[in-house]
């Protein structure tokens, strides 16, 4: 999927906002480590919605529009 500039700066925006930890994984026997997933996987989750990107941020949907516009 080809993002705009706009949209592209838009969602590194979101994705600087705060730390978005990773799924809850066993990791040395333990659960519940703090990870973050990386900027790179943050942008493989956007999904196209109508006329914008969609991607999930702290448990809700955002649409970015593609001269950068972001709402839920």
């Amino acid at each position: 999927m080809m993002l705009t500039r706009p949209q592209r700066v838009a969602l590194k925006r979101v994705y600087d906002r705060q730390p978005i930890p990773a799924k809850p994984m066993m990791l040395d026997g333990y659960y519940g480590i703090k990870r973050t997933i990386s900027y790179r996987q943050f942008r493989r989750t956007v999904r196209p919605g109508s006329g914008c990107i969609m991607v999930e941020w702290c448990g809700m949907w955002l649409g970015i529009e593609p001269d950068g516009y972001t709402h839920s």
